[in-house]
């Protein structure tokens, strides 16, 4: 549903152009309506100015604090937890009777919405910021319900399931945009909550379609705006829509380069799309930018894995070691538990280093918060442990870590992290069928991994994640090439490349089976798209010196 009038369309071309052009000029704080504009405002940290895109959202607080609070949405639509809080507190001291800063304060509690469900002490300090903001007399009516939507969220969160509180902000949302259709930053914030309530398994992509379509409609009228093109690219994250992400990721981060994760989330699309170089690119920007470690895991992760498609081994092992460097990081996040899981375990599969695999340890094991509050992350590792052990043939060490597997899903039910347990539903699934045919029983491990691929395809990727740590398409064909079905296997790398495109696994294997049933054609398409992808191998690579020996022989 579109929330706001219809605008006139210009091409993506134009808008990026415009986008470009637009935050290469110095831009100033502005007062209109009452209502700061936050663009180049004074960081806190800094006099130099900085761009986080331009936001307008006047509210009822004092005409020093407002520059503040503005500065602390522009920065919120950019999940710069961090900054948001210094601005925040420069609002309260200039306006101590100021609500909105408290409703602001239950959005940063509430995080990045696209990691949903909330756990643990952030739902009580979003409650917490909700009844201090209840304790002013609002004097606007628009406030009250912005802070009554937020308290849908966190009200009653031990006795009412996740997804009903999130249902019910995501209405109340709705329903202020509804209520005054001038507020761009109700349509915006109903857009975000709308995308990040989508359905896993819906491969329609209802929500985040619907999402995009406002989002869109406010292009033309906000092209500067950081949190347009921020959550188009949230709504784009999968592979049958990412091409239409391009745009905005190429604007996000011209809008708002001072934001770290303005900077990483163009690499979102490009992993989409299998454009590693430019997803390298933006991650090397985010590392020179920050030294908070939630960003920096974040962006070592996406950075990570496509050094290892572009077979540059040195460069991944670069990224493993500053992570094994690290004693403590600062911030108890998903995304950073899962980032320090899913290196190293990257490092060890991609490269089908069983042995490493099967020897996997969590790096920094002594966390302040401890690795049972994430259990999806831990079950990375053991997941890798557990292919590691299976394709080895050690049957009992496999057994083992599906069984530490099991406990963990149940960890993850009981916290209400259903879409990760049934991430672990597909990675039992996926080393069963490998410890089958560990124990020569071929016709269940297919049937098994079969099912474990077709229910992977079934389910989207979290955003704390570039993909899978090895896609099971890719290790059903592996397994049918190991049963001598070669024609079969290619059939499943191509599957894989659809979903997961420029690969350097599932290319290098489409090709060197296509070569197997003397299909030259795809042999010499799929070698070539493997150069072109792995145009500076590190190391020595069979993979690459075959696939230029097969060309040159051609």
């Amino acid at each position: 549903m579109l929330l706001t009038k219809q605008t006139k369309r210009i091409s993506s071309q134009s808008l990026y152009t415009f986008a470009k052009t637009l935050a290469g000029l110095t831009l100033t704080v502005s007062v209109l309506s009452g209502s700061s504009l936050a663009s180049d405002l004074p960081r806190s940290t800094s006099d130099a100015p900085e761009k986080i895109g331009i936001v307008r959202f006047p509210t009822s607080c004092n005409e020093v604090a407002q520059p503040h609070f503005t500065r602390a949405v522009a920065l919120l639509h950019s999940f710069y937890w961090a900054e948001v809080k210094n601005a925040l507190t420069e609002a309260v001291k200039a306006d101590p009777n100021c609500a909105m800063v408290h409703w602001a304060h239950a959005m940063v509690a509430m995080g990045n919405p696209y990691t949903w469900p909330l756990t643990g002490k952030a739902l009580t300090d979003g409650m917490a910021a909700v009844e201090k903001a209840r304790q002013f007399d609002i004097p606007s009516e628009r406030e009250k319900d912005y802070v009554g939507a937020v308290e849908q969220f966190f009200k009653n969160a031990a006795k009412v399931p996740a997804e009903t509180r999130q249902l019910a902000y995501q209405l109340a949302m709705g329903k202020i945009a509804q209520k005054y259709p001038d507020d761009i930053e109700a349509q915006i914030f109903y857009a975000l909550a709308l995308s990040a309530n989508f359905n896993p398994n819906d491969k329609s992509y209802a929500n985040q379609l619907a999402a995009a379509k406002i989002l869109e409609g406010l292009l033309a009228q906000r092209p500067d705006h950081p949190g347009v093109s921020h959550y188009l690219i949230h709504c784009y994250d999968s592979p049958p829509l990412a091409q239409r992400g391009l745009a905005s990721a190429y604007r996000y981060r011209d809008v708002a380069p001072s934001a770290p994760h303005a900077l990483h989330m163009p690499s979102h699309i490009f992993t989409r799309l299998g454009m590693w170089d430019d997803s390298i690119a933006a991650n090397t920007a985010v590392l020179n930018a920050t030294r908070e470690h939630q960003s920096r895991l974040h962006s070592w992760d996406y950075m990570g894995y496509a050094y290892l498609q572009k077979a540059q081994d040195e460069d991944a092992k670069r990224v493993l070691g500053e992570i094994l460097a690290l004693r403590k990081i600062d911030g108890e996040t998903a995304s950073s538990a899962y980032a320090l899981a899913a290196i190293p375990s990257r490092m060890a599969l991609e490269r089908q280093r069983w042995s490493e695999a099967a020897s996997l340890k969590l790096p920094i094991s002594e966390f302040d918060f401890g690795w049972q509050q994430f259990p999806q992350a831990e079950a990375i590792m053991v997941y890798a442990r557990a292919l590691g052990a299976a394709r080895l043939g050690k049957i009992a060490a496999a057994k083992k870590e599906v069984d530490r597997l099991a406990v963990l899903k149940l960890a993850m039910r009981d916290a209400k992290l259903f879409y990760w347990a049934d991430q672990a539903d597909i990675q039992i699934e996926t080393v069963n069928a490998w410890i089958a045919r560990a124990g020569g029983k071929d016709k269940e491990a297919l049937a098994r991994l079969r099912a474990a691929a077709d229910h992977e395809d079934g389910t989207e990727k979290s955003a704390v994640t570039p993909g899978p740590i090895i896609p099971v398409r890719e290790q059903l064909g592996d397994m049918l090439m190991a049963m001598k079905q070669p024609r079969a296997a290619l059939a499943e790398y191509e599957l894989a490349l659809v979903k997961e495109p420029n690969r350097f696994r599932s290319l290098y294997a489409a090709a060197s089976t296509a070569e197997a049933i003397k299909d030259s054609d795809k042999a010499k398409k799929y070698y070539r798209q493997l150069l072109t992808i792995a145009n500076n191998p590190q190391g020595t690579h069979n993979e690459t010196k075959r696939a230029t020996q097969y060309l040159a022989r051609r």
